[in-house]
């Protein structure tokens, strides 16, 4: 989404209100343990998306959630924000907490070709041993 100064602070605005109506304001257990991890506004004002990270276990639950709580999310925001649009919610799910642990889990088993010893332009140093000039080995 487009962005300029006066959206990222307004998205920062909108962040602090929409994770206080998340926190104090749903009482739907299916969207406890979650995090709101960061929120992006239109240059207009008309769409507000919003980042939610949970346990990998509960996309679908929680998407779910999200989603029947939408109307009363964005009618507490708009109260909230008193802006004179109320920006329309997309929820999207942040699964960049879970992309990272794969990766460091994926780090933690080294295949065998990765442990070969290499020069410093990165090429596999030979173990066999080369003739002198001599023709001795």
């Amino acid at each position: 989404m487009k962005q300029n100064s006066n959206s990222r602070r307004m998205a920062e605005q909108a962040r602090e209100k929409l994770g206080y109506i998340l926190l104090y304001e749903i009482s739907d257990p299916s969207l406890d343990l979650i995090t709101l991890t960061g929120c992006e506004v239109s240059i207009d004002k008309s769409l507000l998306r919003a980042y939610v990270s949970c346990d990998s276990s509960r996309y679908d639950e929680v998407r779910e959630a999200l989603q029947r709580a939408k109307g009363r999310i964005r009618s507490l925001l708009g109260k909230s924000l008193g802006w004179r649009v109320t920006p329309s919610i997309v929820f999207e799910i942040d699964t960049t907490v879970d992309d990272a642990e794969h990766i460091a889990r994926m780090l933690e088993d080294v295949p065998p070709s990765m442990s070969v010893e290499k020069d410093e332009y990165g090429y596999p140093v030979s173990q066999i041993d080369v003739e002198d000039v001599d023709g001795k080995l």
